[in-house]
Order: C-alpha cells, then structure tokens, then sequence
C-alpha cells in the first residue's frame, strides 16, 4: 500500500440553493481515497459502515484500486449519516441531523498488510481514534497528515494536542486555525500552530484558496474561479486526498514539491464541488486531472520583471 486513510464513509443528504439531494455517499474517507487515486493505484481505507451500505459503492472504490479490508461492515447496524443546508454563499451551512450510528463505538483496527504504509491520512474524526492509528503502525509512515475541525477543540482540546505532536502536516480551515491557536492573524496562528508539533500547516481558505506554512517560509495557491458550484461538501478531503496522492506519486516531501501538491489537491477540489457528492470522483480522465492543474498554474504565472531603483 502507498497510502492509508481514516475516515468516515457514510450517506450525507445536502441542499444547496442549486438543489436538493435524498441520501448519497459521502465520508471524509470516502472523498480523501478517490481523489488519491487518480495520483496511486494501491492505497486502503479503514473505517466502519452499517449494512444498510450498498456493495456497489465500496465496488466503486475497489475498482479504482482502494484496497477496503480495512472496512469493518456492520450488517445489522445503520452507517453514519449526515444531512445540511447550505447558505446562498455557500461557505456556511446548517447542520439539519447527525446520526452517529455505527461510529459511536468506531475502533479501528489497521489490517496487518497495511500497517507499514509509508503515507498516512488522518480523516476528521476523534483525536483518540487518530492517535490510535498512529499507534498501530508497525512502522513511522514516511509522512502523517491529519485533518481536524473546531469540534474536537471545543470538546477535546487536550486529546488533538497530544494527537498533533505526532503528525507533520495539518489541515485546517482559517476559522478553525484562529481557534486552535487563539490568534486572528493567520501568519501568527501558524506560527502558534506549527509549535504544536507539525512541520507543515495548510490553511484552507476555501473559495480564496490555501495558504501552505513551513518554518518562515509561505506558499499561496489561489482557488479556481466556476461558472458553477453544486456542491463543497467533501471539497476540503478531496483536496487532501489530492494532496497527499500526489506526494504519494513523487515520494518527495520537500516543501518545493508540497507547492505542486497544493496545486494537485485544489484541482481535484475544483472537480469535486461541481456535482453533488462523489458523482465527479468516479469518472474524472487522466487529462481532466492535468489539465485542470494547468489552469491553477497560468492564475499564477507571470512573466512581470520587477525593477528596483533607489
């Protein structure tokens, strides 16, 4: 295996101004492993899902190479589900119901052929949860990213800090990177941040982008402008399932090539918010792929010779 996620795979229900939608799949897991696998073809899950989960769903992920022994199924269980309404900017949204279900007991358990996969995903779930996979490896993955929310630092502030001493890349959005780190300027939150433990910070600023921290140094990737936005449920794990597939791909952790990576998992987002949950994940072309990461290129590219004069 090249790549290990944890996560949820789960039904989401969504309104959005443009639409409505009944029961679909959707998981932090789910997103994270089918966007990685247009960089590997040899990664694996590990989460839990109810019997009321359709075979053709994990099918689908299967035959894009995800690797799913580590999907517990729990035939006389329901899987986890979540449904919101989104407001008319779309960068907000209301919570209608959260049914825990079959993760309110969730313990993972790593399959032993991938305990010594050399790229970890931590998905959004409980700190405990993230650490204990962590523990399980039988060997220190060449490189531990993890995703987190403003709910675990309302309720478990103390359980993350433990968890992110152990991981080198952490992504957030800006209000929960003001909120871990009490301060409002974002340079400053990630300096706060990146003493916590990890070596990379990516703050995720949805429609204005991501800014990537390391050290001193500062990377900015601009979001890509649509004609149209269905969706941005799952857009944020598309984007570092993007992220670390394309690290996966080139094995070089460098902060040069974590630029590329951005660029990679913004292209993959751009595809994910443009249909209603993972329809765009399923059957995106090689080309697409690339051809999106160029259009992220030329918003940034400039041939501008700067002259100074005293």
């Amino acid at each position: 295996m090249s790549i290990l996620t944890i996560g949820t795979v789960a039904f989401d229900a969504i309104e959005t101004p443009f639409g409505k939608t009944d029961k679909i799949i959707g998981g932090a897991a789910t997103y994270i492993s089918l966007s990685a696998s247009y960089f590997v073809s040899n990664s694996a899950i590990v989460s839990v899902v109810g019997g009321d989960f359709p075979q053709e769903a994990i099918q689908d992920m299967r035959n894009r190479g995800i690797n799913t022994d580590g999907l517990e199924i729990r035939q006389n269980e329901k899987s986890f589900f979540w449904s919101g309404k989104y407001h008319n900017d779309l960068n907000s949204r209301d919570t209608l119901v959260t049914e825990l279900n079959v993760l309110a007991d969730f313990k993972p358990v790593v399959p032993a052929s991938a305990r010594k996969t050399p790229f970890l995903m931590l998905g959004n779930l409980t700190p405990d949860i993230q650490r204990e996979v962590i523990h399980q490896m039988e060997e220190r993955p060449k490189l531990i990213v993890m995703d987190t929310m403003n709910f675990w630092m309302d309720i478990a502030m103390d359980s993350l800090k433990e968890t992110l001493k152990l991981v080198d890349v952490l992504t957030i959005n800006d209000e929960e990177a003001r909120q871990l780190s009490g301060e409002y300027s974002l340079v400053k939150a990630a300096r706060a941040i990146l003493q916590m433990g990890p070596k990379f910070l990516i703050i995720k600023k949805g429609e204005h982008g991501a800014l990537l921290f390391h050290g001193k140094e500062i990377f900015f990737a601009p979001a890509l402008p649509l004609e149209e936005v269905f969706d941005p449920t799952g857009a944020g794990d598309t984007f570092a399932g993007g992220f670390i597939g394309y690290l996966a791909k080139t094995k070089d952790i460098s902060f040069q090539n974590m630029k590329n990576a951005i660029i990679y998992g913004s292209a993959m987002a751009s595809f994910c918010v443009e249909k209603f949950g993972t329809e765009r994940l399923l059957n995106l072309s090689r080309s697409e792929v690339v051809d999106r990461a160029r259009q992220f290129i030329q918003l940034v590219d400039t041939d501008l010779k700067l002259e100074l004069q005293d």
